[in-house]
């Protein structure tokens, strides 16, 4: 029989070089986990099962949801509109906007939503004040980082550390508790890259964005070019109503028909906009003198009308959506059903401060909120759901429980006890920290708690401190992901929009990190005492 202690730090290393290498699917080294844990009899079938029994789990998927509402109302894009207007700026006060809106959004939504739907509009204000987007996208990224320890949900460590404080004979954290830390944090990280940025980031072309979140406005350009009508975005957009531009499939029913503008669809009742013969080398001639044409394969044809009839209708096989008209909906800021979202958005931030019900409860109210109020559809919903994280964070918490279980925590506690000395909660703190900071450019920053959590609780044991600074720094320097690329998501997201090298993280990730250290635990003990 294997020993449970050998067995859980095997199964842990093999799990980081798992994650490390990539070479498997993240999902797949999370799932050996607990498969692994019950085939060397470290737990029971039960208990390497429990993570995904676990109200953590439900509460991180429903927010993913309330983020796809955000996003699908937009929310985020008007966030981003405003945005773009400060290009006038300068350098100084364009990236100021920049990270104090990314760290805003980031607390409120997940912070690879927040990147994602700022990353496009950022590269359009920086290129609009004549500065290269690679000193504007690492901080956009490292500022979603710090806005995430604003609120209990602006990351999944928050919520992580908040359950295990209350399980190890503390209590679970404020939904604005973070604030108290995250706030500072987030001040000296702007000011930071506001007077060292210049100096410690590179000055370089980026590669071509290939994925970008679709702009109306940018869109009807690109018609006025390629089709004979004269188009206004603000006419054809709104939060009822938009355009989708479709292609004539091969096998269409539709083929041979002749249309023209201002004739209606078949099945949605959408008003065709304008049309254009797909290639020239099948035109037997010309748009008639009325602009009507005869429709062949590959022509395209711009159609208007709601946008529930848009998404039904470019699911016909007779079409092929050029672009799929959810992406454009959520490129209209404040689109449909943008008050009932904030609505809901502004009743779970209450019940979340007040904690009048456990969170789990309140993220599956306001995600059944979303669905009753016609905000998003359940398959919406679903889609919405990063199941990776999902999985990843149900698969990789027994292994927090198997760390205490096995005694493999109190064994390295004990290690670090005796190096350091027993006097000292400051710098017990501070080897947690450093741990957890080098680890979390391997492996996810959720990961990466997971395992130092059960140690940093054998820590406040041991000295017979309270676990709360040790988890509220847990998180803190959970988000000092700043060294490598691959760190987290959102540092990857902008690498090829950059234009970055995988070194390029390092020269301003360095100082922020020591930053986030030096908060954690020197900071943190004066607001949560040992």
């Amino acid at each position: 029989m294997i020993d449970p202690m050998v067995a859980t730090f095997v199964i842990l290393s093999l799990a980081v070089v798992g994650f490390v290498t990539n070479r498997v699917p993240l999902v797949v080294v999370a799932l050996f986990v607990p498969v692994a844990l019950w085939a060397t009899g470290v737990l029971t079938l039960g208990e390497a099962l429990d993570g995904f029994s676990d109200p953590i789990v439900l509460f991180i998927a429903s927010l993913f949801v309330l983020s796809d509402a955000l996003d699908a109302t937009g929310i985020t894009a008007w966030i981003g509109k405003q945005l773009e207007r400060r290009s006038s700026l300068g350098r100084a006060g364009l990236l100021t906007a920049v990270m104090g809106a990314a760290a805003a959004l980031s607390a409120v939504i997940s912070i690879n939503g927040a990147v994602a739907a700022l990353l496009p509009v950022v590269v359009v204000a920086a290129a609009r004040a004549g500065i290269v987007p690679s000193r504007m996208l690492i901080p956009l990224a490292f500022a979603a980082s710090a806005g995430s320890l604003l609120t209990l949900t602006g990351t999944p460590v928050n919520i992580i550390v908040s359950d295990v404080a209350a399980g190890a004979g503390g209590r679970e954290f404020g939904y604005f508790e973070f604030a108290l830390v995250g706030l500072p944090i987030v001040l000296v990280t702007t000011l930071l890259v506001v007077t060292l940025g210049d100096r410690l980031l590179p000055d370089r072309a980026p590669e071509r964005l290939a994925d970008t979140a679709a702009d109306p406005r940018e869109r009807v350009r690109s018609w006025q070019e390629s089709y004979a009508a004269d188009l206004d975005a603000g006419r054809l957009f709104n939060g009822a109503e938009g355009v989708v531009e479709v292609l004539v499939a091969p096998r269409s029913t539709l083929i041979g028909r002749t249309v023209c503008p201002g004739m209606t669809t078949r099945d949605e009742n959408l008003v065709v906009v304008a049309l254009r013969r797909g290639s020239p080398s099948t035109d037997p001639g010309a748009t008639t003198p009325s602009g009507a044409l005869s429709l062949l394969p590959g022509d395209a044809v711009l159609v208007r009308g709601p946008w529930h009839a848009l998404h039904r209708y470019t699911q016909s096989p007779d079409v092929i959506a050029v672009e799929p008209s959810q992406t454009l909906q959520r490129g209209v800021p404040l689109g449909r059903g943008w008050r009932r979202c904030l609505a809901v958005l502004v009743v779970a931030i209450v019940l979340l401060a007040t904690g009048a019900v456990p969170p789990v409860i309140t993220g599956l109210l306001a995600a059944a909120a979303l669905v009753v109020l016609g905000v998003i559809t359940v398959p919406q919903g679903f889609r919405a759901i990063s199941w990776n994280t999902v999985v990843l964070i149900g698969a990789l918490i027994p292994l927090s429980a198997a760390f205490v279980s096995s005694g493999a925590a109190d064994a390295i506690a004990a290690v670090v006890l005796r190096l350091t000395g027993s006097g000292s909660p400051h710098l017990a703190l501070l080897v947690v920290c450093v741990l957890a900071v080098v680890l979390g450019q391997f492996i996810s920053n959720v990961a990466t708690v997971l395992v130092m959590a059960p140690i940093a609780v054998t820590f406040a044991q041991t000295l017979e401190v309270s676990v709360q600074p040790f988890m509220m720094a847990l998180a803190v320097v959970g988000a000092a992901s700043f060294l490598t690329p691959i760190a987290t998501p959102v540092n990857l997201m902008v690498l090829q929009p950059g234009g970055y090298r995988f070194g390029d993280y390092w020269r301003l990730g360095l100082p922020l990190a020591l930053v986030f250290i030096a908060f954690a635990v020197l900071y943190v003990p004066l607001v949560w005492a040992f």
